[in-house]
C-alpha cells in the first residue's frame, strides 16, 4: 500500500460489512494489543467471528491475519501511523491532556505533509478573482465555516456562511459563473451538503472540497483539497479534522491576501486600527 496503514483503513471504513468495521475500529484504538493478539483473541474483543476477521483483512487486501499483523507492526515501527487519541478510566487529566495535545499535533504533521500545492494554488487563484464565496458546512464544520467567512470578508470579498441545508440549497442555486462554494466536510458524506455542491456544480459556480478524498463530496465537487484524517467519531475524542479544516482555511486566506496585493495590506491595517476603540487600553506599570 502506498498510504499509511491507518489511511487505507478510514479510506476503506465505508466499503467494509458492519461487523468488518467493529474490527477496523479495534485495530485503530489498539494498534500495539492487536500485534500480539491471536485472531480468536481478536474475534472476541472486536465482538465478531473469527471468519469476519479473515474477511476483514482480505477486504484490505491481505492474504490473512498474519500478513495483516505484519504490515500493522511494519508501519507501527516506522512510526507513520496517525496517532489515534484513547482515554482509559482511570487516565489522570495530565496523561489525558498530553494525549490530546500530541495526537493533535502528529496529525497536523501528517495533513500538512499531504497537502497537495497544485490543488492550493488553483483555489487559491480561484478565490482570489471570484465575485461570491460562500462557505458550507454542518455541525463541528459549519462553525470552520463561520471562521472562515469572518476571515474571507476582511480581504474585500462579498462572502457568507451557511451552516442550514435550506439555506445551502437556495445560495446553491443562485450562484453563477464566477462564484465559488468551499464545502467543508469531516465524512464527505453528508447528503445534504453533497446535494449543494451538486447545484452549485450545476449552476456553474466553482465547488471547492475540504474533505477527505475519495468520499462521495469529492466525487461531486469541482477541487477537492483533500484533508485525510483519521479518526474515529463512534466514541468521544477530540475531533482533530476541526482544526486542520481551521488551518486549511488560514493558508487558503494567507495566500489570497498575497494574490490580492498591497491593497489588502492596507485594508487589514485599517481594519486593526479601528478595532482599537474597542478594546480597554493596557493599564500602565
Amino acid at each position: 500500500m502506498s498510504r499509511s496503514l491507518f489511511d487505507e483503513l478510514r479510506v476503506r471504513m465505508d466499503r467494509l460489512r458492519r461487523s468488518e468495521q467493529k474490527v477496523a475500529r479495534f485495530v485503530l484504538r489498539n494498534p500495539e494489543e492487536v500485534i500480539l493478539m491471536r485472531i480468536t483473541d481478536l474475534a472476541s474483543e472486536a465482538q465478531v467471528s473469527e471468519p469476519t476477521v479473515v474477511r476483514f483483512c482480505r477486504a484490505m487486501g491481505m492474504a490473512g491475519f498474519q500478513e495483516f499483523k505484519l504490515k500493522l507492526a511494519q508501519m507501527m515501527a516506522k512510526g507513520s501511523q496517525y496517532a489515534q487519541f484513547t482515554m482509559n478510566d482511570g487516565d489522570s487529566v495530565a496523561e489525558f491532556s498530553h494525549g490530546i495535545f500530541d495526537s493533535t499535533i502528529e496529525t497536523l504533521e501528517q495533513v500538512r505533509d499531504h497537502l497537495d500545492n497544485e490543488a492550493l494554488g488553483k483555489a487559491i487563484a480561484a478565490l482570489a478573482v471570484a465575485n461570491r464565496v460562500e462557505f458550507y458546512g454542518y455541525g463541528a464544520s459549519g462553525i470552520v465555516a463561520a471562521d472562515a467567512q469572518h476571515k474571507f470578508f476582511r480581504l474585500q470579498i462579498q462572502t457568507s456562511a451557511h451552516s442550514d441545508p435550506h439555506m445551502q440549497a437556495m445560495s446553491a442555486a443562485t450562484l453563477k459563473a464566477g462564484d465559488v462554494v468551499v464545502a467543508i466536510s469531516q465524512t464527505g458524506r453528508t447528503r445534504a451538503l453533497v446535494a449543494s455542491a451538486k447545484t452549485a456544480v450545476k449552476a456553474g459556480a466553482t465547488v471547492i472540497g475540504l474533505c477527505p478524498s475519495e468520499s462521495p463530496l469529492s466525487r461531486e465537487v469541482t477541487l477537492t483539497l483533500p484533508v485525510d484524517v483519521q479518526e474515529d467519531t463512534e466514541i468521544y475524542i477530540p475531533m482533530t479534522s476541526r482544526i486542520a479544516h481551521l488551518l486549511t482555511i488560514d493558508v487558503l486566506a494567507v495566500g489570497v491576501a498575497k494574490n490580492r496585493g498591497p491593497q489588502i495590506s492596507d485594508q487589514l491595517k485599517a481594519i486593526k486600527r479601528s478595532l482599537g476603540a474597542l478594546r480597554v487600553p493596557n493599564s500602565p506599570s
